[in-house]
């Protein structure tokens, strides 16, 4: 009895073992036995020559654990910090310092300064061979996300062990659209190296309608080849070969109109953002604000000195900035009308030089507080990146969202106008000041809302342009000419009008762009305005009213 129990201790012991041997034990890669953490400290300091095979342990230990550390790795955002050696990823702030992540976990670690950190450098070899293991690790990966950069990446590198990868990785993708692209990658690996023109053929049925750049560019060598050094093809691929790169071309000249047609109106809901402030005012009050541009700019600045009071929630910041912006650039509207402009009406030229005069104001008080130098907004990673249609098609978020926002602050606005009665006396000045004024509404009180009104969409439009361009003293100046071009086109003070002029202007630049360079397709875009207003004075949607037709 004392045996069995004995024999029974033992057994239980060695099950723990096991036990504890397979859910304790630490990370291990060929070889000795190290944890990941030891591995990756391990790059703080590595040499050079040794670094490929510090990477080749690391992804044998980590696997999709240490995507991200390459990936940093890669786009060099890999550091390390000289006080305890800890390899960080590091990225600039709009601060000037660098926001820490931990490189194995992708946890915050604060802020350091650059002197605090020591880059890890790598080799064009080393590149390479990231590239490789990153497309290894994420090919198999759970995540779809992850799966179609990495068949992209070996689809641009076809070799026998990319494609005995993308064969494996056939087997048991479950994505029909990855999956018909691991299809292609392999159809173009048996054009280029199979001698059965029957399965060529076949792999050409596949390539048709191939939007990857990898397909077409070797399509065109092949038929290159073929022409110039008479290389030995079967007429019957030849031939099928220039009809399916004459039907990817077809294809892609669609998509760059596509493209092209986006890119004229995410430029006609900037202008529409810059221009409705503008129209508002100008067509109110017949004020001739060359200080709006500046307005703009104040609106920029105001998202940069947000997103510095909110370090660590960038991802937040932007929808503080939208109604901060929008009351610092309004409140300075209000004064600017309350001390300039109100005495200046029914002078139009001294409106002018005046609002002129307060822009150059405006500019130098920027450049003494945040320097002349340009400052750069971090745009929050919901506005980041793009979505791509297609492998030649992509919308970028940061155009798309501005597009939806300008539709949406023009909704707002109608309706603002149209169902309050701020708006009602606004349409009622507008139209007719001396009777508004005899009808016992404040005329003086109604120029102030509204100069405040079209100064606060400005800096809206500064939150928007904010995240396309760097933040600077002269960002106002680059759109004022335009903004005045959409309004008085479209008809000043009617904002449909403003509508359609930002969206026309905007689509017919971009078109123009491509065959006459952006300078010479802004000549004549105001050239054509210049011969439209002969012969429609008050622009495509002119006034109704009184005002409107003196």
């Amino acid at each position: 009895m004392q045996k069995q129990i004995l024999q029974n201790t033992a057994l239980w012991a060695i099950v723990l073992v096991l036990i504890g041997y397979v859910f304790c034990r630490p990370v291990y890669g060929e070889g000795e036995a190290v944890e990941l953490p030891a591995l990756a400290q391990q790059l703080a300091g590595v040499k050079l020559k040794e670094l490929p095979n510090l990477v080749g342990q690391l992804e044998v230990a980590g696997k999709t654990a240490v995507v991200p550390l390459f990936e940093a790795l890669l786009n060099g955002d890999l550091y390390y910090r000289k006080v305890d050696r800890l390899v960080v990823i590091a990225r600039l702030s709009p601060a000037g310092d660098y926001q820490l992540r931990d490189a194995l976990l992708v946890t915050p670690l604060g802020r350091a300064e650059k002197k605090a950190l020591k880059k890890i450098r790598i080799s064009n070899r080393v590149r390479s061979g990231l590239r490789d293991a990153i497309a290894r690790l994420t090919l198999f990966s759970d995540d779809p996300t992850l799966r179609r950069p990495a068949v992209a990446n070996l689809f641009n590198r076809l070799d026998d062990d990319s494609v005995a990868l993308l064969q494996s990785a056939a087997a048991r993708e479950t994505d029909t659209d990855i999956l018909a692209t691991i299809e292609r990658a392999l159809a173009l690996h048996t054009l280029l190296v199979s001698p059965d023109i029957p399965a060529q053929l076949q792999a050409l049925d596949k390539l048709d309608g191939s939007l990857e750049p990898v397909v077409r560019n070797r399509l065109a060598a092949l038929l290159e080849s073929t022409e110039n050094t008479g290389a030995t093809r079967d007429p019957a691929v030849i031939r099928k070969a220039a009809a399916v790169l004459h039907s990817i071309h077809a294809d892609i000249e669609f998509y760059e109109f596509l493209e092209t047609l986006f890119f004229g109106l995410s430029l006609g809901s900037v202008l529409l953002l810059v221009a409705t402030g503008l129209a508002i005012t100008f067509g109110v009050m017949g004020v001739i604000n060359m200080a709006h541009g500046e307005l703009i700019m104040l609106g920029a600045y105001t998202t940069y000195v947000v997103q510095l009071l909110m370090p660590d929630h960038i991802g937040y910041s932007l929808l503080v900035a939208v109604p901060a912006a929008f009351l610092v650039s309004a409140a300075t509207g209000i004064v600017i009308e309350r001390s300039v402009i109100r005495f200046l009406h029914g002078r139009p030229l001294e409106t002018l030089l005046a609002t002129f005069g307060i822009s150059l104001l405006l500019q130098q008080t920027v450049r003494s507080v945040f320097s002349p130098l340009n400052r750069q907004v971090e745009s929050p990673s919901w506005l980041s990146g793009s979505l791509e249609l297609n492998a030649v098609f992509s919308l970028t978020y940061n155009r798309l969202y501005i597009l939806v926002f300008a539709l949406l602050v023009f909704v707002a606005l109608l309706l603002v106008l149209k169902r309050t009665s701020l708006g009602l006396q606004v349409r009622a000045v507008a139209q007719n000041r001396e009777m508004a004024k005899a009808m016992g509404i404040r005329t003086d009180w109604v120029d102030a809302l509204t100069f405040g009104l079209g100064s606060g969409i400005a800096g809206i439009a500064g939150v928007a342009l904010s995240q396309l361009t760097n933040v600077g003293p002269n960002l106002g100046q680059a759109y004022i000419i335009d903004s005045f071009m959409v309004v008085v086109f479209g008809g000043v003070g009617n904002l449909w009008g403003t509508l359609v002029g930002s969206f026309s202007l905007g689509i017919v630049n971009k078109f123009l762009e491509p065959a006459t360079g952006a300078v010479l397709a802004n000549i004549l875009v105001l050239v054509f305005i210049i011969l439209f207003i002969q012969k429609r004075p008050r622009g495509l949607f002119p006034q109704r009213g009184r005002a409107g037709q003196s």
